[in-house]
């Protein structure tokens, strides 16, 4: 198991499908996947598409959204960047691009269809998948796009009840467009935000 995700991941790491196969218009750079994974992490981060940052970083989150995130989570970089620990497996692994409005565009389909099911069933040990992002919550919560993001994430308390593993719990996108929405919802920082921080500890406890 340990050897077949290993092998994926360098499978991931060199894909350019998005370029070469493309399901519309290619990506308009060069590809470069940027993910966090191993056998042994018990908590998965699976959010929506690299920003510019992370593009040319190559790192997952070394950007405002990622502060924000590690803030909400409690964690430091050095536990964050731990792979051992942490996975970051994003919708898309490639930076999609940007509007003409300077706003990024949706992840890139390719991926899900080709890696996304491969990859998760391989994380054997998470324990804690935090879903970030409308994208993200589709796939992985069969979530749809007619529940607004607020009804999803204010119903936090049924996803801690749950008993089933691995517990998905949906967040918001930590990024600073959705500044407005954190202050509209002040609930989420009061109330959601300490639990999190709570199942996190837990989570890379055991």
């Amino acid at each position: 198991m340990v050897l077949q995700l290993e092998q994926l991941v360098k499978d991931i790491r060199r894909c350019k499908i998005c370029v070469t196969a493309p399901l519309n218009e290619p990506l308009p750079h060069d590809p470069r996947p940027v993910l966090q994974v191993s056998s042994t992490a018990r908590l998965a981060i699976c959010g929506q598409a690299p920003g510019t940052k992370v593009h040319l970083s190559g790192r997952p989150f070394t950007d405002r959204s990622g502060d924000r995130l590690r803030e909400w989570l409690g964690l430091s970089c050095e536990v964050f960047y731990d792979a051992s620990k942490v996975a970051v497996v994003p919708m898309g692994f490639c930076f999609p691009g940007q509007t003409a409005q300077g706003a990024d565009l949706p992840p890139r389909k390719e991926c899900v269809a080709a890696w996304h099911d491969q990859l998760m069933p391989l994380l054997q040990e998470v324990r804690l998948v935090l879903v970030v992002g409308r994208y993200a919550m589709a796939y992985h919560m069969n979530i749809p796009a007619s529940r607004t993001l607020a009804d999803v994430v204010s119903s936090y308390e049924s996803y801690f009840a749950s008993q089933a593993l691995p517990r998905l719990l949906p967040l918001p996108h930590p990024s600073w467009r959705n500044t407005h929405w954190l202050k509209k919802n002040p609930w989420f920082e009061a109330a959601y935000v300490p639990r999190l921080r709570q199942a996190v500890a837990d989570v890379l406890a055991l």
